[in-house]
């Protein structure tokens, strides 16, 4: 992906979608070489960066869990940052795999 965007408003903080559609994290930090994005950093790892002692306690409860997913993965920035493969093989998405026995049983979850 090579369009010029405004990093601020239209990728830090918005939802992962992988190739499926799947929700499987959220844009916590960008790696940066020179002007150019070269990676998104996500996971509980990367709070702290953000959010000082809090972010620190977040993550920490959060496993401190890191992953680096390369900017050549991303298909398109919309209302969410699209990729191209599966949240699996880039390694994301295990919060939400971890949490989905327990999601199911809140009514309403099956909508």
């Amino acid at each position: 992906m090579s369009k010029e965007i405004d990093i601020g408003l239209e990728v830090m903080d918005r939802q992962l979608l992988d190739k499926d559609g799947r929700r499987c994290g959220n844009v916590d930090d960008l790696a940066v070489e020179g002007d150019e994005v070269v990676a998104i950093l996500v996971g509980p790892g990367y709070w702290a960066q953000r959010a000082g002692w809090v972010g620190r306690l977040a993550g920490w409860i959060g496993g401190g869990r890191r992953v680096r997913v390369p900017w050549s993965e991303v298909k398109n920035v919309s209302a969410g940052v699209e990729l191209k493969r599966g949240a699996t093989e880039l390694g994301l998405g295990r919060g939400d795999d971890r949490l989905a026995r327990y999601l199911g049983k809140v009514p309403g979850a099956g909508r």
